[in-house]
């Protein structure tokens, strides 16, 4: 029976060796640490950069993690490619080697129409007894997915089988217009690193998937939410939105780089390498101003 997804769901970063090799030393080092200060469940997404990875490579850091989540809590993995078929290999890799739930943004490079999205993540939905986690990135990547889409998916499988993870712009809007538009019945989690995380916790989320460099403070802001304590989650949060707001200005690249600067800095990665290309680099007065903005939230905390 697959562990259900709710909580604080840290998005792992796949660490690189200098030969450009995935670093399982620093992912395992990183998915203790993640479980230590609190985290519900892990999951890959696009700051684990899954599409810069060789087709075995992606099939290989599923096993991986099963391995070093070792029945912790939920484990879920991105399956989003550029083709259905693509999509299907993965997903049903993720449910043979015990994945809880799989999440797919939809095809990059191609614009679908709302009969084809839906055609796209029904095909995943049946090929699979776990899951589908239903991503618009589009806040950062790719395109959005139509609040229709997402309420034909819904009426079909349940709000067990389909979940969601809108990041489309404005993302508070949008994550009321789907609660709205189902009636209350759509399984909501947010990413965008935390910066929204107090706005979207009002509108009826049920989780959130940070990246793993700021998770001891998303962590803090979450409990604090739960136990109705706003003074304190706010305290933590301010911190976190300058830091975020740093990661946003340059899209997925300033996540990535941010995030992994983080991480060395945090001790769990011995380097910050991304998989190339990339069109971002970590100016020194950006690091900077990372690193004050850390020193604060390491102070809130």
């Amino acid at each position: 029976m697959p562990k259900k997804l709710a909580g604080v769901l840290a998005i792992a970063h796949t660490p690189f060796t200098d030969s450009d090799e995935i670093d399982a030393g620093a992912l395992k080092r990183a998915v203790d640490w993640s479980f230590g200060v609190g985290a519900d469940g892990i999951g890959t997404g696009m700051v684990s950069e899954t599409l810069k990875l060789t087709h075995e490579e992606r099939l290989a850091l599923i096993g991986i993690l099963v391995e070093f989540v070792g029945g912790r809590g939920p484990l879920f993995v991105a399956v989003g490619a550029e083709s259905t078929r693509q999509s299907l290999v993965y997903a049903v890799a993720a449910e043979r080697a015990g994945c809880d739930a799989v999440m797919a943004v939809p095809p990059l490079t191609a614009k679908l129409s709302v009969d084809h999205l839906v055609d796209h993540f029904r095909a995943l939905a049946d090929a699979i007894s776990i899951p589908v986690i239903v991503q618009d990135a589009s806040g950062y990547v790719g395109q959005s997915i139509p609040i229709p889409v997402c309420v034909k998916l819904l009426e079909r499988y349940g709000p067990e089988k389909i979940l969601f993870k809108p990041e489309a712009a404005p993302n508070g809007p949008t994550l009321s217009a789907l609660r709205d538009a189902t009636s209350g019945k759509a399984t909501m989690f947010e990413g965008s690193g935390g910066i929204f995380l107090i706005d979207s916790y009002r509108r009826g989320i049920a989780g959130t998937m940070p990246g793993m460099d700021l998770l001891d403070g998303v962590v803090a802001i979450w409990k604090a939410l739960q136990r109705g304590d706003e003074a304190s989650a706010y305290r933590v949060y301010f911190p976190v939105c300058a830091l975020v707001a740093l990661q946003l200005q340059a899209g997925l690249d300033g996540f990535l780089a941010v995030e992994k600067h983080l991480m060395v800095a945090r001790g769990l990665f011995p380097s910050a390498r991304r998989r190339k290309p990339y069109g971002w680099e970590l100016d020194s007065e950006t690091a900077g101003e990372v690193d004050r903005l850390f020193a604060l939230l390491k102070q809130a905390l």
